[in-house]
C-alpha cells in the first residue's frame, strides 16, 4: 500500500544536539537524502536565520518555519531535521504525531560546547549559557511530548547516536513500518 510521501525519521532537539549531523550520517546509512527545515526557510527567504529574525523579527521566522516544516512532512522522504524551535508551533506538534520522530537530548554543558560561547544564534543573546538552560527547560518537555524515541547524545559521536537510531527503526536496507 502506498501512502503519501513520508520522512523515513524525523528528528528534533535544541541547538547543540547535533540534528543536522546525524541526520546526514542516518541519510548516508540509508542511501537516501538529509534536509533541514532551517536552510529551507534560509533558501526560501535569501537570508539567513539571524538576519530574518533582526530585519523581520520572530514572529515572521516562525511563520516561515511552520510553512516549511509543513511542506518538508508531506514531500520529503528522506531523514528530515527540524529547527531547534519548531515543536514550540501547535500546527508543527500535530503534523508529528504522524510520523517517526527522534528527540536527540542534549544536557547543558554539551550543549554549551557544541553551540559555542561566541555564536551568531539570535535567541542567545546575551548570557548564553543562561540562555541554552532556559531554552533546555522550557522545550524539552515538548520534544519528549512528540517524540517516538528518545536518544541521548552527550559524550557520544554522531554515529553512536546514528546507531541507536539504525538500531531502532531498521538497518540500511531494512523497510520497517512504512
Amino acid at each position: 500500500m502506498s501512502g503519501p510521501t513520508r520522512p523515513r525519521v524525523v528528528l528534533v532537539g535544541p541547538m547543540g544536539a547535533g540534528k543536522t549531523t546525524v541526520a546526514g550520517v542516518l541519510a548516508a546509512a540509508w542511501g537516501t537524502t538529509a534536509r533541514d527545515t532551517d536552510h529551507d526557510v534560509e533558501q526560501t527567504e535569501g537570508r539567513s536565520i539571524s538576519d530574518i529574525f533582526v530585519d523581520s523579527g520572530e514572529e515572521t521566522f516562525r511563520r516561515l518555519e511552520r510553512a516549511a516544516v509543513a511542506e518538508a512532512l508531506a514531500t520529503h522522504d528522506g531523514v528530515l531535521s527540524l529547527g531547534g524551535g519548531a515543536v514550540l508551533d501547535p500546527e508543527t506538534r500535530e503534523r508529528l504525531a504522524e510520523h517517526r520522530v527522534v528527540f536527540l537530548r542534549v544536557g547543558l554543558s554539551d550543549a554549551v560546547k557544541r553551540v559555542g560561547l561566541g555564536t551568531a544564534r539570535p535567541l542567545l543573546l546575551g548570557n548564553v549559557r543562561g540562555r541554552i538552560k532556559a531554552l533546555l527547560d522550557e522545550r524539552t518537555p515538548i520534544y519528549e511530548s512528540v517524540a517516538t524515541l528518545v536518544v541521548d547524545t552527550d559524550g557520544r559521536s554522531p554515529d553512536d547516536v546514528a546507531e541507536e537510531i539504525l538500531a531502532a527503526f531498521g538497518e540500511p536496507g531494512q523497510e520497517g513500518d512504512g
